[in-house]
């Protein structure tokens, strides 16, 4: 019987033609080798498929699922961690690069730090030739070894959630919902992890995450009157049946953070402070609660006529 690999890599993609080839050869070329990559194709219309099917045939270790229809990309992100096999996780998106030796950077750390649920590395961001516009520089305490500051570090930061693709502890993951089917999902993810032990910045820059203008970020979401991501317009991304339905993101994004702080297995003095923090973030979040009100009220209002 074939044992399971140590490393899981999900790369969830639709109509990812220009960059994936760059993408998985980034991860094929990894130092360490013990893994195995499960692409999700989610109905893509473009050569996706073609190419996807060609690197399968030539390497073992790749699994090719098309998805007989678009789920939206939640579902699609979580399908891969549904079909891992590995001790450890990693999400790998289509148009990112990985650096050689990202793997073995990350598995030495979860292998010899066991307090440790998520690393991640130094990034850049990159454009569509590869070329690197800026290092990006995490914010917030998300290595501190205090539950309820890792925890604020990931509630209250304006941080672009890149720590989503570190390597993560399957088990760990496990316990989780995964990515919400919401914006913001990731977020609200990576603070759940936050509550459950540490991560681990390595600081060699070996994460590049691509900004184009057909990304998902570019395509799917716009601004609100704030300036903020439009989570009414991100929803349909994240799950195709959020179309045409009254939803109210932001109350969300709010229940899923309180939800997170329930199931966490924290002390009591702990939670108290996670609860103090949630008060934070709504007292900085009244105008989008208060938008989402007004929005479902709208489109109540309009149905009705």
């Amino acid at each position: 019987m074939q044992m399971a690999p140590k490393v899981s890599i999900g790369l969830p993609v639709y109509n990812g033609e220009n960059y994936l080839v760059e993408a998985i050869d980034s991860i094929l070329a990894q130092t360490f080798t013990d893994f195995e990559l499960i692409i999700t194709d989610n109905a893509s219309t473009d050569s996706t498929e073609a190419i996807c099917t060609q690197y399968a045939a030539a390497d073992k270790r790749i699994r090719y699922i098309r998805n007989p229809a678009n789920l939206g990309a939640a579902p699609n992100f979580n399908k891969t961690f549904e079909l891992a096999t590995g001790k450890y996780f990693k999400w790998a998106a289509h148009d990112d690069i990985l650096a050689p030796d990202f793997l073995e950077s990350c598995v030495a750390i979860l292998d010899s730090r066991p307090e440790v649920v998520l690393c991640y590395t130094g990034t850049c961001v990159i454009d569509d030739a590869g070329d690197v516009l800026q290092e990006y520089h995490y914010l917030g305490h998300v290595t501190a070894p205090s539950t309820q500051r890792r925890f604020a570090a990931m509630l209250l930061s304006s941080d672009m959630c890149y720590e989503i693709f570190g390597l993560i502890r399957t088990g760990i993951l496990s316990q989780t919902s995964l990515i919400g089917n919401y914006g913001h999902g990731d977020g609200v993810l990576l603070a759940r992890l936050a509550l459950e032990g540490p991560y681990y910045e390595v600081p060699d820059k070996l994460l590049y995450v691509r900004k184009h203008v057909q990304q998902s970020m570019s395509t799917n979401k716009g601004t609100d009157q704030y300036g903020r991501p439009d989570y009414h317009a991100y929803a349909n991304w994240f799950d195709t049946n959020k179309k045409r339905k009254i939803i109210l993101p932001n109350w969300k994004i709010l229940a899923e953070y309180t939800k997170a702080v329930w199931q966490a297995r924290v002390s009591p003095r702990e939670g108290i402070y996670c609860h103090f923090h949630l008060v934070r973030w709504i007292k900085r979040h009244i105008h989008y609660l208060i938008g989402d009100l007004r929005i479902a009220a709208k489109q109540q209002l309009n149905r009705s006529k």
